[in-house]
């Protein structure tokens, strides 16, 4: 199992591989575990080192890029001082990073990362990485090769060391690499991402098998890509949670409390902040008994904004805290929130962020402001009726209001999503399915080509893309044909 990120690191990319790991054994399958090995971290959680089973070996494998190494341990030590320093001094460290010749300096500095590493910043870990899973392959006799991505560097480990070893690999897609928006990738030449895109061509039509995290997903891939993926080689398998869902228990909060846990940043929060402010002034009862508590990375300038529109005594923010406390947070609260990428990005409605298995998994209300995304999608599929549109203001208004209402009279378990349709995220069931893909089984579920659209903000991408391979595939078809010919 090739996993760029595995705990101790605590980012929404380690879920994934730690819960297929845990859930192998049972069904048969020892895996060992290539990753990381490094003491610079974007979410550092030991407390996840635990959840690894004993009997599971990981083999960590360094990057020797110095100049990452220098620009992570920089990070690090700027996060140490943000945490460390008052809130005064941590504007004053903010600010002097946003000054014009800094900014213009990052600007460059990312510039040249984009031209100069390929196919992205983990580049420096592909040849030792590929060399630790060909020795493992051929210590216990691998029977597959499992490799999940971001980074995409990670397809690249896997195409190799099956190379080396003759041993298939199964590739599990995290991101939309090469279809959705990525800043990286944007920033790269046009031969970059060409090589990119001929790459992962090669790499999907020599896969055992193909996991993606939607119909919507697979079939962008399957028509951006036309010829490289069996129908028969896709599986669906979104993120999920571990256990049962959790039983609603009611809080004994003085104020209806709205949870939002993770990275805020890339996020949109505009529409939601004024509609709390609309809803301050034109039902200030309610919005008295609100309180919504941010907590993760990037919730500084939530709380910044909040008091810009004196909402401080509704909203409250705070840095990322560890998993544990998370989960105990997720407990007290009383509806948990939601919030969608802006659809300025390319590729927006694929995207459905980690967090909201864990919300599933919480038995708690789900409170969505979202756009026409994945998320939404899974959330109306569940049964959650507490959606809004992120672009509607009135909409989230009311949705606050019936969340308000329905604690001031008991009936928060009225908004649950459904039990029944939650469970099908469990890691359990999705381990059954990725097995299957191991096996090379037939998928219980087959994917059938065409039976979803495409996203609007793909379409023309995609379509473009479409016709360069069927053109590129024809011309191939006809010159073998008139060899063939040949007398």
């Amino acid at each position: 199992m090739i996993a760029y990120a595995f705990p101790p690191e605590g980012n929404a990319g380690a879920y994934r591989p730690l819960r297929f790991a845990r859930h192998l054994p049972a069904l048969g399958w020892r895996p060992i575990i290539i990753t990381l090995e490094t003491d610079s971290f974007e979410r550092y959680d030991p407390s996840l080192l635990s959840q690894v089973p004993k009997e599971i070996e990981v083999i960590r494998v360094g990057n020797r890029d110095p100049w990452q190494a220098f620009l992570a341990k920089r990070s690090q030590r700027v996060r140490t001082q943000l945490s460390q320093a008052s809130p005064v001094e941590a504007d004053r460290i903010l600010a002097s990073r946003q000054r014009p010749t800094r900014a213009r300096l990052r600007e460059l500095v990312r510039s040249l990362e984009a031209w100069c590493y390929h196919p992205d910043i983990a580049m420096g870990w592909i040849t030792p990485a590929a060399k630790a899973v060909e020795q493992a392959c051929k210590h216990i006799r691998a029977d597959v090769i499992w490799a999940t991505a971001g980074p995409v560097s990670s397809f690249h480990v896997a195409e190799q060391a099956s190379r080396r070893t003759g041993v298939p690999y199964v590739l599990d897609f995290r991101d939309a690499w090469t279809i959705t928006f990525n800043e990286f990738e944007d920033r790269r030449p046009v031969w970059a991402r060409q090589r990119d895109r001929r790459n992962m061509f090669r790499f999907l039509k020599g896969a055992q098998a193909v996991i993606f995290r939607y119909d919507t997903e697979a079939e962008c891939y399957w028509r951006a890509y036309h010829g490289a993926l069996e129908p028969s080689k896709i599986r669906i398998i979104p993120n999920g949670f571990e256990g049962e869902v959790e039983s609603f228990a009611a809080s004994k909060n003085r104020k209806c409390e709205l949870l939002y846990t993770g990275t805020l940043s890339d996020y949109r929060y505009d529409t939601l902040l004024d509609a709390i402010g609309s809803l301050k002034r034109s039902f200030p009862e309610e919005a008295a008994r609100l309180h919504c508590h941010f907590v993760g990375e990037g919730t500084r300038a939530i709380e910044d904004r909040a008091r810009v529109l004196d909402l401080t005594e509704i909203i409250t923010a705070e840095a990322a805290i560890p998993h544990g406390a998370v989960i105990q947070l997720s407990k007290q609260a009383d509806a948990l929130l939601l919030l969608g990428r802006p659809a300025a990005m390319k590729g927006y409605e694929l995207f459905a962020a980690a967090k909201l298995f864990g919300y599933l998994k919480a038995g708690k209300p789900i409170v969505g402001v979202l756009p026409a995304d994945e998320a939404k999608r899974i959330l109306q599929h569940v049964g959650v009726s507490t959606v809004a549109d992120v672009d509607s203001v009135s909409d989230i208004i009311a949705v606050l209001r019936r969340v308000l209402r329905s604690w001031a009279g008991g009936t928060l378990e009225s908004l649950l999503p459904d039990l029944t349709a939650c469970r099908a995220y469990s890691a359990e069931r999705q381990t059954q399915t990725l097995v299957s893909a191991f096996e090379g089984a037939p998928s219980l579920k087959s994917f059938v080509p065409g039976k979803v659209a495409i996203p609007d903000s793909l379409q023309k991408e995609i379509g473009r893309r479409e016709e360069v391979y069927k053109r590129e595939s024809t011309a191939i078809s006809l010159q073998t044909y008139s060899s063939s010919s040949r007398p």
